[in-house]
C-alpha cells in the first residue's frame, strides 16, 4: 500500500511539474491532486526537491529499460530496412508513451532552473542518442551496410533531425501524424545518402 501511495505521488508530481514546471507546482497543489493531507507525502518523501529528485532517478532507469542507452544498446540491424524498423519502434514509443512525452516536457521547462534537468536534457534530447547510434552505426559500416564515414558524424546527422521531429509532436499534437510521416520521409533520404546501395 505505501508503494502504491508512493508510486501515485510521484505520478501525479511527474503531472504537475511537466504541466506547471517545478516552481509552479506546490506541495498543496499535488496533495489536493491525491486527495492526500501534507503528511501522507512527507512519510514517503522529505521535501518537493525529493519528489524531484526520485522522479529524475526513475526517469533514467525507465527510459533505459524502454528506449535504450549507450550502456542498452538495441542489436546491430542486418539490412537498412531493419534500421528503419527499428527507429520508427523507437520514434512511436518515445512520442505515444506519456510518462516519456511528460518527461521531455519536464526537461524542456526545467532545463534553464535546474543542473540535473539540463544535463539530463542535453543527454536525452541529443548526445545520448549520438552516443547510442555511433556503435549502432559503426557496427552497420563493418557489414557493408552503410558507407564508410566517421560514425559518430553519421549518428549526428541521423539523430538530430529526427530528436527536433519529436520535439514538434509535443508543441503541437495535433501534427503528430504528418510529423511522424516527415520522420519516415527523413530516414528514407538518410538511407538513400549512406546506405550501400548494391546491398
Amino acid at each position: 500500500m505505501a508503494k502504491d501511495t508512493k508510486e501515485r505521488i510521484l505520478t501525479a508530481a511527474l503531472e504537475l511539474f511537466s504541466q506547471n514546471g517545478y516552481s509552479g507546482t506546490n506541495i498543496r497543489e499535488l496533495t489536493a491532486s491525491l486527495g492526500l493531507v501534507k503528511s501522507a507525502i512527507y512519510k514517503h518523501f522529505e521535501s518537493k526537491e525529493d519528489i524531484w529528485n526520485t522522479l529524475l532517478d526513475d526517469m533514467i532507469i525507465y527510459y533505459d529499460e524502454h528506449f535504450g542507452s549507450p550502456d542498452h544498446l538495441p542489436p546491430i540491424p542486418d539490412t537498412l530496412e531493419d534500421l528503419a524498423k527499428m527507429t520508427m519502434q523507437m520514434v512511436d514509443f518515445t512520442v505515444h508513451d506519456e510518462k516519456i512525452v511528460m518527461t521531455r516536457k519536464l526537461l524542456t521547462i526545467e532545463q534553464f532552473r535546474d543542473d540535473r534537468a539540463r544535463v539530463l536534457a542535453t543527454k536525452h534530447f541529443l548526445t545520448g542518442l549520438r552516443d547510442m547510434f555511433t556503435p549502432i552505426f559503426n557496427g552497420m559500416i563493418d557489414k557493408g551496410l552503410i558507407r564508410r564515414d566517421d560514425p559518430a558524424m553519421i549518428s549526428f546527422a541521423y539523430t538530430t533531425p529526427i530528436s527536433v521531429l519529436i520535439h514538434l509532436c509535443d508543441r503541437e499534437p495535433e501534427k503528430t501524424e504528418e510529423t511522424i510521416a516527415q520522420v519516415e520521409a527523413f530516414i528514407q533520404h538518410f538511407i538513400s545518402t549512406y546506405g550501400v546501395k548494391d546491398r
